[in-house]
């Protein structure tokens, strides 16, 4: 029980922050903070994400160019592309380590380079990856359950995979966006909104990725308590 207990934070509370800080702030710039919550929020997404920690500037400028190359060769990780799952994940992860260039520089993503050096490097994650590894061997009851591990190694990359494949292959569309862009609905529940990817591709700097009345986004809720609380200041493009 403890295991899938464990499972299941990781997965959500990792997700969470590669939504709001890596995907709404870093890459949209849906929301403004200062610089005090926003090192706060690097550590809190550097704990969350662990062995699987992805650079918030990376993360912004590739998935910029994902937006104005959408479903094109030009596409970091566009599935019309790749045979299979596995071959985006490579894709995208070369693309990742190679700091992927583009010439949308406006706004600039959010940088912490010291940080990034220490929560980015190898020993680090194997420090991480130790830490799962020690949880498990410790709760588990059955052997098969180790066959999760991996999971936690590479949740923030899984989680980009799954949204990026089922966000642009299976679903309904509301709009004509000139892509593949869908929304997939029932997936979405373990996706906290991501999987809106045809309403988020009408209008990028929406922070409520949801449109019609049975589509809830489960992270907008969160940005507008951060927002009322005063700890971040929604724009208005992004309402």
């Amino acid at each position: 029980m403890e295991i899938f207990l464990f499972l299941t934070a990781h997965w959500f509370i990792s997700l969470f922050f590669q939504t709001f800080f890596h995907h709404r702030y870093a890459a949209h710039r849906m929301f403004s903070m200062s610089k005090f919550w926003e090192k706060t929020f690097f550590i809190l997404t550097f704990i969350a994400q662990g062995a699987s920690y992805l650079k918030p500037s990376a993360y912004a400028i590739m998935h910029r160019q994902h937006h104005a190359h959408s479903d094109t060769e030009q596409d970091p990780h566009s599935p019309y592309f790749s045979s299979n799952v596995m071959k985006m994940m490579f894709r995208t992860g070369v693309i990742y380590h190679h700091l992927v260039k583009d010439t949308e520089k406006d706004p600039k993503p959010p940088e912490w380079e010291a940080f990034d050096q220490f929560a980015d490097s190898m020993y680090v994650r194997f420090l991480w990856g130790t830490l799962y590894t020690c949880f498990y061997f410790h709760y588990m009851t059955n052997f098969w359950v180790l066959f999760l591990l991996p999971v936690h190694y590479l949740m923030g990359p899984i989680h980009g995979a799954i949204v990026n494949w089922c966000g642009h292959k299976y679903g309904y569309r509301n709009f004509d966006n000139g892509d593949y862009s869908r929304n997939t609905l029932i997936v979405d529940l373990l996706l906290m909104g991501e999987l809106y990817q045809n309403n988020h591709h009408k209008n990028p700097n929406r922070a409520n990725f949801g449109y019609r009345w049975f589509e809830f986004d489960p992270a907008y809720p969160i940005v507008r308590l951060l927002n009322s609380l005063r700890i971040i200041r929604l724009t208005p493009l992004s309402t």
